[in-house]
This record gives C-alpha cells, sequence and structure tokens, in this order.
C-alpha cells in the first residue's frame, strides 16, 4: 500500500467520545505504522469532560486532541487517507466526504458513552468499557499483515473487526 505510516481516520457524529478515544488508542500503540485522527460529522466543538478524564487516567497524551468537523479531511492538503472508520451508527449512515487517497472503510460501531446514565461510577464505566472494545479491535487491527492481504481479504477482516462481539447494542452494565 505505502511506505509512509497508514493514515486513518475515525469518525463520529459528535467526535467528543468514541472517535476521540480511537485515535488515543492507535496513536499509542500504532506508533510509527499508523497516524489516526478523528472527527465527526456534526462535531459538538468540545471534547466529553469524561473522554479527557479517562484518557488523562490512561497516560495518553491529550494536549492536541479536540473536536472537528470532518470537512478538514476532505479539503486539499488534507493527509491522504488509508483507512476511514466509522464508530457509531449515525455517522455510518450518512453520505460521507470523497476522501483524499480513496481510504478502505468499515464500521466498527459502539454504543456511545456520553448517552450513558447513572452514577458516576456507571457512567465511568460506560467509558472504559468502549475504551476496552476500542482497544480490542484496534489491537486486532495493527496486527492485520496489512501489506500481504490483497484487497479483498484485507476489505473482509477490517469489517469482521467491526462485527466483534460487543461490538453494538448497550453498553454492558457493571457487575
Amino acid at each position: 500500500m505505502t511506505d509512509r505510516p497508514f493514515n486513518v481516520l475515525f469518525l463520529c457524529t459528535g467526535n467528543s467520545a468514541r472517535s476521540i478515544i480511537a485515535e488515543a488508542i492507535l496513536n499509542r500503540i500504532g506508533q510509527g505504522r499508523f497516524r489516526a485522527f478523528s472527527a465527526g460529522s456534526h462535531p459538538k466543538g468540545e471534547v466529553n469532560p469524561q473522554t479527557i478524564a479517562l484518557l488523562k487516567g490512561l497516560n495518553h497524551d491529550v494536549t492536541s486532541i479536540r473536536s472537528k468537523s470532518w470537512a478538514e479531511f476532505a479539503k486539499p492538503g488534507a493527509p491522504p487517507l488509508d483507512f476511514v472508520f466509522t464508530v457509531c451508527d449515525d455517522a455510518a449512515n450518512e453520505p460521507c466526504p470523497v476522501w483524499p487517497g480513496q481510504p478502505m472503510t468499515a464500521h466498527w460501531g459502539l454504543p456511545d458513552p456520553a448517552n450513558a446514565t447513572g452514577t458516576e461510577a456507571e457512567i465511568a464505566f460506560a467509558f472504559k468499557d468502549t475504551y476496552r472494545m476500542l482497544n480490542q479491535r484496534i489491537g486486532i487491527f495493527t496486527a492485520l499483515p496489512i501489506k500481504s492481504l490483497d484487497q479483498f481479504s484485507l476489505q473482509k477482516r477490517l469489517r469482521d473487526i467491526g462485527r466483534m462481539e460487543g461490538a453494538t447494542g448497550r453498553v454492558a452494565e457493571p457487575s
């Protein structure tokens, strides 16, 4: 595919929780091989405070995270994208811009932890569970032999990652 790091864009509607978390995870575990970005179709304009607290608590650098529009990645001069993953059902159903680089796409839908209700501990658990699911998927993604797979096989594997157990539906309740 390319000799430069693979550019990966994670999309969500609000770009305040799931896509931001995915960006942080991939930028850590894919360092050198992948460059992650995140954006939203209708960005909230600020990152959810629970997202920031979770990432800080897990020693992620949060200094450059921000809620941004996917339009930034469709402009001339935007990084050519190799992969685009939607992490929410709403963004997956919206018409996307034309991305530079003709990236491979897949839907990795997850429940929105920002919609979690309950005690402070239950809400924090929803964010931690989202992190756990994204970390698992991204770990599998980064382990794929991307350069040795044909396009059809790679696309199938990307879609399979999005269908993993615990991929969609309600956030599990804490026990």
